[in-house]
């Protein structure tokens, strides 16, 4: 008998014995609770290092369970407060990391870092701002987020419905300017690397060298595809990876994907990069067509990992055209 009808047929046995001791409507509506399945997904930290955790978010898209929160999100404990990395895609989401902050913690969160432009690393800024947070991004992030905010915001609309209720996108209130920044946030060193640019133009990491974790936001992807979008640069973004590799970190936390070694990362995103960046520049030179170039790319080492079959066609051909330009 197909699931449905299974389940069908238990509601039906609940409602018969609910009605014997309540009106009709409310047993009807008893029985679609028991029946409806759960309507959010948790925000959950997990120890990393001591004092360093990590949101493992989801590799799928963004759902109304998610609410757009598919990706990682970083929590360090310092002497002065809690530092979080990334505030989540809505209002609502950030709610979530909070709530989920305070299980771990009852120390405030005081800073906020973006690592990059992407709806999921900013768009909950104005949830924690409203707490008294500081948010902190690399200055090459502000023209991208002040571009893309107001679309990503649509997007998230179209797909969460009213779940950005009281998302507003809200700008960070410092800006870090340098390649290389190094900061004391409630006693404890954050070193912030940015080499152009890598997914979005403002994507920088996150070096603990206490601990010696890395949080690489969106420059490194495991377990799922990595994605070229229209603002990624791919020469910048292995210019980022390459400093990554000069730090060592001993754990790595990705902005997609499960918490991770050095060798994973570079299989499954530099590796990627430098393939693609390569068999482009030879269509490029040789003046091979872009569709040719896409078609004869050799995917079957990235097949495995999750949205490579929709997402690599892109990647490919928006490679070409960066190439085409440089």
């Amino acid at each position: 008998m197909p699931n449905r009808f299974k389940t069908l047929r238990g509601v039906r046995a609940r409602m018969n014995s609910i009605a014997q001791c309540v009106p009709l409507a409310l047993a009807l509506a008893l029985a679609l609770a028991m029946a409806r399945p759960a309507q959010a997904q948790d925000v959950r930290f997990e120890r990393v290092a001591e004092g360093v955790y990590a949101h493992i978010g989801d590799t799928g898209g963004r759902t109304t369970a998610n609410q757009g929160l598919n990706a990682n999100i970083g929590l360090v404990l310092t002497p002065g407060g809690a530092v979080l990395i990334d505030s989540g895609a809505t209002a609502r989401s950030a709610q979530r990391i909070q709530d989920a902050v305070r299980r771990i913690t009852p120390l405030q969160v005081k800073w906020v870092i973006n690592t990059g432009g992407q709806d999921h690393r900013w768009l909950g800024n104005g949830w924690f701002k409203a707490q008294g947070a500081q948010l902190i991004a690399h200055a090459s992030a502000e023209a991208d987020m002040r571009n893309r905010g107001n679309d990503h915001l649509e997007g998230l609309r179209a797909a969460l419905g009213d779940g950005v209720a009281g998302t507003v996108p809200t700008l960070p209130d410092r800006w870090v300017a340098n390649a290389d920044e190094r900061l004391d946030l409630g006693g404890t060193i954050f070193e912030f690397k940015h080499r152009g640019g890598a997914h979005t133009p403002g994507d920088m990491v996150v070096w603990l060298p206490q601990s010696r974790v890395l949080f690489s936001g969106d420059v490194i992807y495991v377990d799922r595809l990595l994605g070229v979008i229209p603002v990624s640069q791919t020469k910048p973004w292995l210019a980022t990876f390459a400093e990554i590799e000069r730090l060592t970190p001993e754990r790595v936390v990705p902005g997609h994907g499960r918490v991770t070694d050095l060798k994973t990362a570079q299989s499954d995103t530099r590796d990627y990069l430098v393939a693609l960046r390569s068999h482009m520049k030879k269509a490029v030179d040789n003046g091979q067509d872009i569709s040719a170039a896409v078609k004869d790319f050799d995917v079957r080492r990235w097949q495995h990992l999750l949205n490579a079959a929709e997402l690599m066609p892109g990647n490919a051909s928006r490679t070409y055209l960066e190439l085409e330009r440089e």
